[in-house]
């Protein structure tokens, strides 16, 4: 851990990372309206869409192949330009991963206080961006960028699956076990970075790996049902996994592995708001024997998260089960 000295750009933000997203109840609430009603007559087949709030949308087009589609940006979780860069163009092409698909070709979305930070620390955070995308094989081509008194970064990024070989959120079967692929603890470890200036390597790395590996091994272990764990923490994405697939998520809090510091981070007071309107959202769909500390730390805002699998993918930690539905969506044990 060391301290950084460099320019600030967390204190240019009024939260960080997927911790600043719209509140999931009220995210529901605005898109509802969208959900139904006649399809527009397009070229394409739409097969994942608003109705389940997947992480990305897909549309199946001739050649036997769907297209999938995302957007996802937000404000500097770190202090470092370029690791921001990576971080947000990591997270973006999360998305498509887990829905089972490649990415193809992405462009950046920026936006940028010209007046208050110089353009040599926008053009660190689009080399970040452009290096995990050709990490990912994927393309950069263009984008859009405003004068924001804010910053921000992402990518809206287009990708490619097999329409048959998808990994929905709706697909998730009694019986099958819950695996995670990164250990939790992004949200109160960039809490006290954003608070403090104190620096976390192992956050970084943890929100800099793509999840291509694990959702690799996803489908080549016939896994159909998984979701990444970002800005609504583990709880509020496995309970919108088990509400969308109509069973229970049951989880044994004592299998879910944490990155170093983040006990200590929780213990110090670094939880965001976004963090506890997370547990809020879910507490009454939950049945838990933990404690509230443990809870807030499932229910953590992640940053560029792991993959939530139903099934068994070797090499991480099974950390529950999906159970027919007793009428909670989460049991905590």
């Amino acid at each position: 851990m060391t301290t950084t000295s460099a320019q600030r750009l967390t204190s240019y933000a009024h939260g960080g990372g997927c911790a600043c997203k719209i509140p999931p109840g009220e995210l529901e609430a605005v898109v509802a309206g969208l959900v139904g009603g006649d399809l527009p007559r397009g070229p394409g087949e739409l097969l994942v869409g608003l109705d389940d709030g997947d992480d990305a949308a897909v549309v199946r087009i001739a050649g036997g192949q769907a297209i999938v589609a995302t957007a996802d940006f937000f404000t500097p979780v770190v202090d470092d330009a370029y690791d921001w860069g990576r971080i947000a163009a990591a997270n973006a092409l999360s998305d498509v991963y887990a829905m089972g698909g490649t990415p193809v070709v992405a462009v950046n979305l920026l936006c940028w206080p010209r007046d208050l930070l110089p353009m040599e620390l926008a053009a660190e955070v689009l080399r970040g961006g452009f290096d995990i995308a050709r990490e990912a094989g994927c393309y950069v081509a263009g984008g859009h960028s405003v004068d924001d008194p804010e910053p921000k970064y992402g990518m809206a990024v287009t990708g490619i699956a097999d329409p048959d070989r998808l990994l929905r959120n709706d697909a998730g079967v009694a019986g099958l076990p819950l695996t995670l692929t990164k250990p939790l603890g992004i949200g109160v470890l960039n809490s006290r970075h954003k608070s403090t200036g104190e620096v976390f390597p192992q956050a970084v790395t943890a929100m800099t790996t793509l999840n291509r590996d694990a959702a690799e091994a996803a489908k080549q272990a016939g896994v159909s049902c998984a979701t990444d764990v970002t800005g609504f923490g583990l709880l509020g994405h496995l309970h919108k996994l088990a509400r969308a697939s109509g069973v229970t998520a049951r989880l044994d809090a004592r299998a879910v592995p944490y990155l170093e510091g983040a006990r200590q981070a929780l213990a110090d007071g670094f939880v965001s708001g976004g963090t506890r309107r997370n547990l809020d959202w879910v507490r009454p769909h939950l049945a838990a024997e933990v404690s509230e500390d443990e809870l807030l730390l499932l229910a953590d805002a992640q940053t560029s998260g792991g993959l939530l699998v139903v099934g068994e993918i070797p090499g991480y930690p099974v950390i529950g089960e999906l159970v027919v539905s007793t009428g909670r969506t989460v049991e905590v044990a």
